[in-house]
């Protein structure tokens, strides 16, 4: 089985080498990871990658190499029940029922949050007041209620106004090239400028001191050509409605990574706030704090917000609006902040641009970049690119 692993892994793109997977062989032989997929998944990626960029590549090879494999190290250890949560059913509302419903405001509806949750002892289904499914509660999931808080897996009407759930994003691939040849071509125009002088070019005064110091023989100096000297910020929105736009966001990835030789990635859920993060997988508990950004990297640097802006009002514009943790300062907040640091920055939206207007969050958005909110076409990303330079 692990010798068809490591011939599968090269099959995969991951140029893994015969010392390397005898590494990994030796490490078994000494105890580790014997009675864990969860520790051998960990410990084969340590030793068979030396790229971290290469972390999803692996992934997809050891699940589907290793699909099923859970059975022989016996079930999962213990997790916070969920099934107080678990969609059961769910329920049609028609419209005179929905009408009936009203709707709290935002401190309304936090405050009533917190003593549900301080009362409740038990799951519930289909009621009208407590935290369950399938019923007209503002606390759940699965039911209808015009202006509540959904909490748990995405479904059910979609009409919350915050979303309370833990969910795991992958990285973007950054070597996906299928579609990015043109992206390439866009993003160039924004280092052009950066280049000065050419390769052909003679340098005179270094040839006549060249000469000079060779006894007068001629020593032809040329002007070499300038380094990629633009400097990139790139922030990409992860997760939830952008599940719909991997593939977009990871050929952009792809394609900035290969024409800025100084860039720097970080990714976000929905709005930017406190804290940003260069992994998803560890985003928990590695994040970055974004004045550390804001400190590190001068003002020099372009910034390209990259993401859907399709979320709750809330989000943007309350005090622990964010949809997986309390934010003491809103979204708005910290967007002004990343904007006056950084005054040349855009953001590319992948969902079509006809649909802008009817979505109050990308108003929003699109208000405070002054109005720098471009679609993420060729089109887009040409404009985009000539307001960066």
């Amino acid at each position: 089985m692990l010798i068809e692993f490591f011939y599968q892994l090269r099959k995969g793109g991951l140029k893994v080498s015969l010392t390397e997977f005898l590494t990994l062989l030796e490490a078994l032989k000494q105890g580790l990871a014997q009675f864990s997929i969860d520790e051998f998944y960990y410990l084969a990626r340590a030793c068979l990658v030396k790229d971290e960029a290469l972390y999803d590549r692996f992934d997809r090879v050891f699940a589907a190499h290793f699909k099923g494999i859970e059975q022989v190290f016996g079930p999962p250890g213990a997790a916070i029940p969920d099934d107080w949560l678990r969609q059961q059913f769910e329920r049609i509302f028609s419209d005179e029922e929905k009408a009936l419903m009203q709707a709290m405001n935002w401190d309304e509806l936090m405050d009533t949050l917190r003593k549900r949750l301080e009362e409740q002892k038990e799951e519930h289904h289909g009621g009208n007041k407590w935290i369950g499914t399938g019923g007209t509660s503002p606390f759940g999931q699965g039911g209808y209620n015009p202006a509540g808080v959904r909490i748990g897996s995405r479904g059910g009407q979609r009409s919350a106004v915050k979303v309370w759930d833990q969910r795991e994003y992958r990285n973007f691939d950054d070597s996906v090239e299928l579609g990015t040849r043109n992206l390439k071509v866009a993003l160039r125009r924004l280092r052009r400028f950066a280049r000065q002088g050419a390769a052909d070019e003679l340098d005179l005064p270094g040839t006549i001191d060249s000469t000079a110091r060779n006894a007068g023989y001629l020593e032809i100096k040329m002007v070499p050509e300038r380094h990629n000297a633009t400097k990139v910020l790139l922030f990409l929105d992860v997760g939830g409605s952008m599940d719909d736009h991997v593939r977009a966001c990871e050929e952009l990835f792809s394609a900035a990574k290969s024409e800025f030789k100084h860039l720097e990635h970080f990714y976000f859920h929905n709005c930017v706030y406190e804290g940003v993060w260069k992994d998803n997988r560890r985003r928990h508990t590695e994040k970055t704090p974004l004045m550390d950004v804001l400190h590190k990297y001068p003002a020099d640097y372009k910034l390209i917000l990259a993401g859907d802006a399709t979320m709750s009002p809330y989000e943007i514009t309350y005090a622990g609006g964010s949809v997986e943790h309390f934010n003491e300062e809103t979204g708005a907040t910290w967007m002004q902040r990343l904007l006056a640091t950084y005054p040349k920055a855009i953001w590319l939206n992948p969902e079509p641009e006809q649909r802008w207007t009817h979505t109050p969050s990308i108003r929003i958005l699109s208000e405070l970049m002054e109005q720098r909110m471009f679609p993420l076409t060729l089109g887009g990303l040409e404009r985009g690119m000539r307001e960066l330079s």
